[in-house]
């Protein structure tokens, strides 16, 4: 779970550090003639009332020293004063960087839960720093907060239980097929006097069907249903494309080699057909190469 947040976090975090650099500069402006810790304090009171998902905010004097306790929805979150957090991250990126900062995510002190920290530093109308404003954000509100899953809402939740359905309708398919395709091989397959080829590549077309659309089954329900976003998702989606795809074209080109074996036998006239089909299975490995390139080219 925590690596699925990891990587959404990665892909909202420019729009999350766009926000919460905004909604620190709007209250506190950056540069002032002057600036007291009771204003700043006030700021941070209004923006916690605003935003319920930021957990503290806090004020550092110039060397990293917490000079209040964090403001906090939650009575034993105000604590810190006195606290040197010189060392830490988000203090001296936003000292050196001179700008408003959001770290990665990293394990909270109090309760253990990854956050980020949006660190905001004001200066004197001299360019002197005087305070470094702190924010810590869960990790989890902010994704939802910057980004909310579709899952969240009324129209995802019915896409989401669309997505199930379909998937057991096409799962009931490649079952069928399955075991159609099973019971084929097994009432011809072992008759090894009289071998019927035609039944023989009626199961395999059968059987690489049934794979083909477990796959994408597969695919759909773990990325749309159980909302899995794996390590290389990316190259995961082009995995399964190019697996369904090589099914089919499997499939296609069995049937074709049928066709000839059958109408060479019984009416040389229709081989047309069957050289159409080969004809399509063609324009298809054509497309899959052309597919397979283009992503190589990308990468």
């Amino acid at each position: 779970m925590q690596i699925k947040e990891i990587q959404q976090f990665s892909e909202i975090r420019p729009k999350a550090r766009a926000y919460l650099c905004y909604l620190l500069s709007r209250n506190i402006p950056n540069r002032t003639p002057e600036v007291t810790l009771d204003t700043i304090i006030a700021a941070l009171k209004k923006i916690k009332k605003e935003v319920k998902e930021i957990d503290t905010l806090y004020v550092l004097d110039p060397k990293g020293r917490q000079i209040a306790n964090n403001v906090s929805r939650t009575p034993a979150f105000r604590t810190g004063e006195g606290e040197n957090r010189a060392m830490r991250a988000y203090y001296y990126r936003a000292v050196r960087e001179k700008r408003c900062i959001l770290t990665d995510p990293y394990p909270s002190k109090i309760g253990g839960a990854l956050v980020v920290t949006a660190a905001y530093p004001v200066y004197n109308d001299k360019g002197q720093l005087q305070y470094v404003i702190c924010a810590d954000i869960p990790l989890d509100k902010l994704l939802y907060m910057v980004h909310p899953a579709s899952a969240e809402t009324l129209f995802g939740r019915f896409t989401k239980i669309g997505y199930a359905l379909f998937s057991l309708a096409l799962l009931a398919v490649s079952v069928f097929l399955f075991l159609n395709g099973i019971k084929s091989f097994l009432t011809y397959g072992f008759n090894l006097i009289h071998i019927d080829i035609k039944e023989m590549f009626e199961a395999t077309i059968l059987l690489t069907l049934s794979l083909a659309i477990f796959d994408l089954v597969k695919a759909i329900f773990e990325e749309e249903v159980l909302g899995e976003h794996k390590r290389g998702e990316h190259d995961e989606i082009h995995k399964t494309m190019i697996r369904f795809l090589g099914s089919i074209i499997i499939a296609l080109a069995i049937e074709a080699l049928m066709l000839v074996f059958k109408f060479a036998i019984i009416d040389p006239e229709k081989l047309i057909y069957a050289v159409y089909l080969i004809g399509g299975v063609t324009m298809l490995l054509i497309g899959l190469s052309f597919y397979l390139r283009s992503i190589r080219r990308g990468e």
